[in-house]
């Protein structure tokens, strides 16, 4: 007997509730997984159930057979509604394949041109120059057939992809406001596949096809060309993300996690999207959707996404860890994970060769202060492979920037999640005069006897929290000075920036630059020592805004205004108020070439007078062609220091606005925490010994140094966390074996200090280990 394809309809929907209340979606959020049609039909067993329903009854269209198996194999979206057309787009794929013959289609599926107006859309007027002007302004869904013509007409003048069409779940909007309609969103299907952006969220190829509906593609943005309107872009572009997430649920049964856009770098800079707190997370590669034939036909476009809840990985089943989202400044530290974690997956051209980078990592942490044979108690075989690491030529992948980019990445994750975050940069010397036969050191000056002496320089930037923790190192790299030629006659400032030494200070600042777009939701800052007062910085900075700048004067500059003088200046402004500052100690340092001898000095607590006013730097004549810079200057003063201490005075600039002296108070706090370096580069070199370094080359030695760069930086981590977090677990940070030693240690302490009758010197270690322990 042939069932009636209309009854065999109403039999497979009574079936539908009774599973449909069986099985109910685990999230409350509405669809769950998305309907993997086409990868289900292709089953040879789904294609037998098709070939059994086409043979079993007399079925009219196409419609109707997918109708069909909507029903049979549970093809509904969030509302409950069948998906025929992503049904009847698989099953015409299968009829191609020859697996079947489907009955005639009602209709041809010739591509219809979209429904336009008669006349182009009337131009805005009187459009204000401020977004905050603009009367009016709104979004309005496009949900009428006059308003889909708006659009359409819109879309097919002023943008450059036309009006589509768009695929998949589709919204559309029009900016509107009184003075005329001022362009439009279009949102539809995110793409199918993007390497960075699947690399940012960290989900493998099963769960993004699983999920990719959470995903939500602005497929396109329209400003109309005639509106010239600052801050208009950045702020429709966050009056579509309030608006979108309730109208989508409302349209298609659920909220969306995720919108994705893309921007033609070629045109565009993004920065509308980065104002709106979009992140930019890495490039496409040039190919559409339906280049099925990899023609790469397409421009390479930025990728930038906006996470609408921030939990978005957890709901993906993912770990807070995973892809290349926030992290906290203790994730990871687990001392049998972080090796892994900081090392792991290096590009050195092997992955055996990064496999061995984490294990040289992990063994070198425990004993930081000693040579990698020491280090590795006779395991010769640990002792050949890191030197045949070491060893590598001089071309090959294992670099300095390729040791440290897992590191870099993590760093990058842990700024992430900060409000603020201080890039702290400055440079050290790293001497090696008694490596006689070590090739391509640098010429680092003479000492107080006239002897050359040899090394390298190390210039870093170190990400620092607010709250003083060291995030990570951003980028270092070693140098080996020359002298300078005795055939260079030019003076100083006819040599180009580029040639310079102090261009490092240029090349990271621009670095920070780029790096801000991946993370909009967080502040840089490029604090600097007094070797990075120079002119072609703060100019670099006025021309890439993104990063602002702290940086303390060296020069007493020429200002456009009385009194003519910088320091007069800012000295001739009234305190705004008194702040203790601590103040490190200094070790002393011997007279080089071109530095002079510096005495030690005790650390103590200094009371300033605060002081800040706006200036205007005026450019030197070899700068003629150049605008003066408006910048902020701080001006902090120990008026009654200690008896034969020299008195405190620093003059900070700035391209904050300072309009407060909390805000002037706050720029002292973030300069002191520069010195977060110096206690770096004094645990590299006197915790790590990196000065004790033995290798045949400069590049040798700089691979050593960068493992040394992450291990001293972990292990200053661990000190300040323990400081400031004494609740920590001490699993975060020490191993079951570290732990026991430490226990043994401190029990032996007690047990001395009691058979000496005393507890004093005993009595506070034991405290410390034991808040540790906590």
């Amino acid at each position: 007997m042939v069932v009636p394809w209309k009854s065999r309809l109403a039999l497979l929907f009574t079936q539908k509730q009774r599973l449909d209340k069986m099985f109910r979606p685990v999230y409350s959020g509405g669809m769950t997984t998305q309907n993997q049609i086409k990868r289900v039909l292709s089953e040879p067993s789904s294609i037998q159930s098709v070939c059994r329903l086409l043979e079993s009854q007399e079925i009219p269209h196409r419609s109707a057979l997918a109708g069909l198996v909507c029903e049979q194999f549970r093809f509904h979206d969030a509302r409950g509604q069948q998906q025929r057309a992503g049904c009847l787009k698989a099953l015409r794929e299968l009829e191609a394949a020859g697996h079947f013959t489907l009955p005639a289609a009602r209709r041809s599926h010739r591509r219809s041109s979209p429904r336009r107006l008669p006349e182009p859309v009337p131009l805005p007027t009187e459009v204000p120059d401020q977004a905050g002007l603009v009367r009016g302004l709104e979004l309005v869904s496009v949900s009428t057939s006059e308003q889909m013509r708006i659009w359409n007409e819109l879309m097919i003048n002023d943008h450059p992809q036309g009006a589509g069409p768009l695929v998949g779940r589709q919204l559309r909007y029009l900016i509107a406001s009184q003075h005329g309609w001022l362009g439009g969103f279009g949102f539809a299907a995110a793409a199918l596949q993007l390497a960075d952006r699947d690399e940012w969220i960290g989900w493998e190829a099963e769960r993004r096809r699983q999920y990719l509906h959470f995903v939500v593609g602005m497929s396109r943005f329209l400003l109309r060309p005639s509106v010239a309107c600052r801050n208009l872009a950045s702020k429709v572009l966050s009056l579509a993300i309030r608006t979108l997430p309730d109208d989508f649920a409302r349209q298609f049964g659920y909220r969306p996690w995720l919108v994705e856009s893309f921007v033609d770098t070629s045109g565009y800079s993004g920065a509308c999207y980065r104002a709106a707190n979009w992140i930019a997370v890495g490039m496409t590669k040039g190919r559409g959707r339906q280049d099925r034939f990899n023609q790469w036909a397409l421009n390479a476009k930025a990728i930038y996404v906006y996470p609408l809840v921030s939990d978005f990985r957890q709901r993906l089943g993912l770990s807070p860890d995973a892809g290349r989202g926030a992290l906290s400044p203790a994730d990871g530290l687990e001392a049998d994970q972080w090796a892994e974690n900081e090392f792991g997956g290096a590009p050195l051209g092997d992955a055996r060769l990064s496999k061995r980078l984490v294990n040289v990592a992990a063994a070198k942490a425990q004993v930081p202060d000693r040579a990698f044979s020491g280090v590795a108690q006779g395991d010769w075989p640990a002792v050949k492979g890191y030197y045949r690491m070491i060893d590598q030529p001089e071309q090959s992948e294992v670099s300095m920037p390729h040791i440290l980019a897992p590191h870099r990445s993590r760093t990058v994750r842990r700024m992430m999640g900060q409000k603020t975050v201080l890039c702290v940069q400055d440079g050290s010397d790293l001497e090696y005069t008694n490596l006689h036969r070590c090739e391509g050191l640098g010429e680092m000056g003479a000492n107080q006897t006239g002897a050359q002496s040899r090394g390298l320089h190390l210039h870093s930037t170190l990400a620092v929290a607010p709250n003083g923790l060291p995030l990570g190192v951003l980028r270092a790299q070693c140098t080996a000075p020359q002298a300078k030629s005795e055939e260079e006659d030019r003076p100083s400032f006819a040599i180009p920036i580029e040639e310079k030494k102090t261009f490092v200070w240029i090349e990271h600042h621009r670095e920070l630059v780029e790096l801000a777009a991946e993370m909009p939701q967080t502040r840089l800052i490029d604090v600097c020592d007094r070797e990075a007062d120079f002119f072609e910085l703060f100019d670099e900075q006025r021309q890439n805004p993104g990063v602002d700048l702290l940086v303390r004067a060296k020069h007493d500059r020429n200002l456009t205004e009385e009194p003519g003088k910088l320091f007069a200046a800012v000295r001739q402004a009234p305190v705004q108020s008194r702040v203790r500052v601590p103040i490190p100690r200094q070790s002393a340092r011997p007279k080089r070439s071109k530095q002079k001898a510096r005495p030690s000095r005790p650390g103590r607590t200094a009371d300033l007078a605060v002081r800040y006013t706006r200036v205007q730097l005026r450019p030197a004549h070899y700068h003629a062609d150049k605008e003066p810079i408006d910048i902020w200057v701080i001006h902090a003063l120990e008026e009654n220091p200690p008896p034969n201490a020299k008195a405190v005075e620093w003059f900070l600039l700035t391209t904050m606005d300072i309009t407060s002296a909390a805000e002037a108070e706050q720029c002292l706090r973030w300069y002191c925490l520069r010195w977060r370096i110096e206690d770096w580069h004094r645990v590299l070199k006197s915790g790590c010994r990196i000065e004790d370094l033995a290798h045949g080359t400069a590049e040798r030695l700089r691979r050593a140094i960068a493992i040394n760069l992450v291990i001293a930086w972990r292990i200053m981590l661990m000190t300040l966390l323990g400081r400031q977090t004494p609740e920590l677990p001490a699993a975060v940070l020490f191993s079951d074996i570290d732990l026991r030693t430490l226990r043994a240690y401190a029990k032996k302490t007690i047990e001395a200090s009691l058979a000496a009758g005393g507890s004093g010197h005993a009595g506070g270690e034991n405290r410390r280990i034991s808040r540790t322990q906590q």
